[in-house]
């Protein structure tokens, strides 16, 4: 076999490598690929597939590990015999794979990152490193997380993100809808939540019960005024990096947004940091809460942005207040993270991996969003840009004579995947026209310059 008929789906959240392992596993379940057979050469693979040597080798690896395929030396990898393990009278169903939903060809969708900056090697070694030093890792574990993740944790925000805590305040959990279903049982029955905004909040929030008010975002982030009129008494914010418009709020507005809290001590501020990590322009701008001197302020971060989506690791900063209303109601709570995961992350942070692992991610994604903001004014003209000192999308608004519906079925029947700025609630007035949301996490430069052509083209031709 020299040729392997696959294509990722660049739209799903699955990491590629897990995308290649399930279909080269279903395809040897299935009998489409014989006992025998020998797979491309990974490094013809990987060219073939448009992908890293780093992911083929990943899911080949885990092929291997589960008896799928057999690494001959010097020789290549082959289709194992798994005839013992799947009845012949019943052989697995092959599960149909959905196209994707746009069926999109460049991925401008803000859910995913680059999973090939994945420091593979590092990782691997520390996990194996774990498990020969400390085997009790199997048992059971502090509730909150072990002690030396949040010792780690702490010491990283409040050297990069000038958070202030302890590490008794902080509550490690397996992503942020878990950390955040839980943190909604011990919040005011009224949160607001910014308009547009983050949808995926407004779900976990109003699934858990709580009564949710929309807030208008200005050009300095949340409305504190409208805020005030809404009656609420929780308020969720992404200040640094408002999502979707990219809005950087300030300190006067972080100042107002603290009073506004401080006026009844049973308000709260939840403050996600979301990806803080990538900020390409101007000094980084401290957290709120680093400003908060009256535990007002939740702090919620993970590493999923910063790491890779599959690192399933989030983690509130709880202020004291808040804590003991945790462990009152949740005492009875497991940790949601395995313990191994936790120790090798411990390392990961403390051993200056981390730093050196967002370091590097930052500078391919300050090139990538650079040539996004170069290849939309070369093919576009001048285009209106918000939001794009920070993270990993922007805002743009197209000098085109388009609406914004007009705007993303133009780019979903060329095969480009984005949406619109409406799809996350209101659109903003203050914007210059119909706008789109460009996430460059997963396009490499090639990438983003094709997709921008491609846009451009269909954009003005229809």
């Amino acid at each position: 076999m020299e040729y392997l008929p696959f294509t990722f789906d660049v739209a799903s959240e699955k990491p590629l490598y897990q995308q290649l392992y399930a279909y080269l596993a279903a395809q040897i379940a299935a009998g489409k690929l014989p006992a025998g057979e020998r797979l491309p050469p990974k490094r013809s693979l990987a060219a073939n597939l448009g992908t890293s040597l780093n992911t083929v080798e990943t899911a080949l690896g885990m092929l291997a590990a589960e008896g799928y395929v057999q690494p001959r030396a010097r020789s290549g990898v082959y289709v194992a015999d798994i005839a013992p393990l799947v009845p012949a009278a019943r052989p697995l169903a092959e599960k149909p794979v959905p196209p994707p939903a746009s069926g999109a060809e460049y991925n401008f969708l803000t859910s995913g990152v680059d999973t090939a900056l994945f420091p593979f090697k590092t990782w691997g070694r520390i996990t194996r490193e774990v498990l020969a030093d400390a085997p009790a890792l199997l048992n059971h574990g502090s509730a909150e997380g072990d002690d030396a993740l949040r010792e780690a944790i702490a010491v990283y925000l409040h050297d990069f993100r000038a958070v202030n805590c302890a590490p008794h305040q902080i509550i490690v959990g397996a992503g942020m809808e878990y950390l955040l279903s839980l943190l909604a049982g011990l919040l005011p029955h009224t949160i607001a939540l910014e308009d547009p905004g983050y949808l995926k909040a407004r779900q976990i929030f109003e699934n858990a019960g709580l009564a949710v008010r929309r807030v208008a975002v200005d050009e300095e982030g949340l409305s504190v005024a409208k805020l005030a009129q809404s009656g609420a008494e929780a308020v969720y914010v992404t200040p640094s990096h408002q999502f979707p418009t990219g809005v950087m709020m300030p300190f006067g507005r972080r100042s107002a947004l603290l009073q506004w809290a401080a006026q009844h001590e049973n308000r709260i501020i939840v403050e996600d940091d979301y990806d803080s990590e990538f900020r390409f322009d101007g000094r980084p701008i401290p957290s709120l809460q680093g400003l908060d001197s009256r535990g007002q302020v939740v702090y919620v971060g993970t590493f999923s942005r910063s790491i890779a989506p599959g690192i399933r690791i989030g983690y509130l900063v709880l202020p004291p207040r808040l804590l003991k209303a945790y462990h009152t109601r949740f005492a009875a709570y497991s940790c949601t993270v395995s313990r191994i995961e936790q120790q090798t992350l411990a390392r990961f942070l403390t051993d200056g991996h981390f730093t050196r692992c967002v370091n590097r991610a930052r500078g391919h994604y300050r090139a990538r969003r650079d040539t996004l903001l170069a290849a939309l004014h070369s093919e576009l003209g001048p285009v209106p840009v918000h939001g794009a000192h920070t993270g990993l999308h922007l805002v743009a608004s197209p000098p085109m004579a388009l609406t914004e519906e007009q705007l993303t079925a133009r780019a979903q029947a060329a095969g480009v995947a984005l949406r619109g700025i409406s799809h996350y609630g209101t659109v903003p007035r203050w914007l210059p026209g119909p706008s789109v949301v460009l996430g460059y996490g997963t396009l490499d430069e090639a990438g983003i310059l094709a997709g921008v052509r491609r846009l451009a083209a269909a954009w003005r031709h229809g």
